[in-house]
């Protein structure tokens, strides 16, 4: 079993530096749901270091039949943002079948110098990591998938007002969808995300349905308390 999960998304401080939200406590939590079941968990942290913004983000999966494991996946990953702007990613995600990848970015001389799947890019000094807290990625035409160290164009689209139900609190939401384009070495196609973001901006609930069994996949905020 295998799920096409790019949850590598996520959050910044409410300075006067940065244009993204910030939860209260500096910390966003999301339970990652499949079959109404929890298979794991994103947990996203955010530090001031001087002048950085340092975004550092945990991804967790296990999903088990019969008490044994059949499917996992983790990601460890931190973003360094400077005034604004995204200078320095350091990342290592893990798999479940023998797929790992160290990723590295960095931004030098006008531009974004990156590692990853494809080895070696030289990107524009502007790119922006394909971080779904982050909602100035809707506006992009192409993105730095921090998962696996790649380039991918996205399309979004404006769907209607919605209201959704996080911890018995019903929240009126901007919806989107998003597609992306699908890398030659990805193992199935990339699928269509529906993102749900409160009116302050921050990023609520985001689902996705797996290529392989058709199944949902959805991760969804657990602190959110306004």
């Amino acid at each position: 079993m295998k799920f096409i999960l790019i949850l590598t998304f996520f959050i910044t401080f409410n300075w006067s530096a940065q244009s993204f939200p910030i939860p209260k406590d500096n910390k966003a939590y999301f339970d990652i749901i499949r079959k109404n079941k929890v298979i794991g968990y994103v947990e996203t942290s955010f530090d001031k270091e001087g002048d950085n913004l340092i975004v550092t983000t945990v991804v967790d999966i296990e999903v088990k039949a019969f008490f044994v494991k059949v499917y996992d996946f983790s990601q460890n990953s931190k973003e360094i943002w400077l005034n604004d702007e995204f200078i320095e990613f350091e990342g290592h995600t893990d798999f479940e079948d023998e797929r790992e990848y160290f990723i590295t970015g960095i931004d030098k001389n006008d531009n974004f110098y990156a590692s990853g799947m494809d080895g070696e890019l030289i990107l524009n000094k502007d790119i922006l990591p394909l971080n779904y807290w982050n909602k100035d990625i809707l506006s992009e035409k192409e993105v730095f998938d921090t998962q696996k160290g790649i380039v991918r164009k996205i399309t979004v689209q404006k769907a209607e007002d919605e209201i959704i139900t996080i911890n018995d609190k019903k929240i009126k939401t901007d919806k989107f969808f998003l597609e992306a384009s699908t890398n030659p070495k990805d193992k199935g196609p990339f699928p269509k995300y529906t993102l749900w973001y409160a009116k302050n901006g921050e990023l609520l609930k985001f689902k996705f349905k797996n290529w392989k069994d058709k199944k949902e996949v959805i991760t969804q905020r657990v602190n959110w308390d306004q």
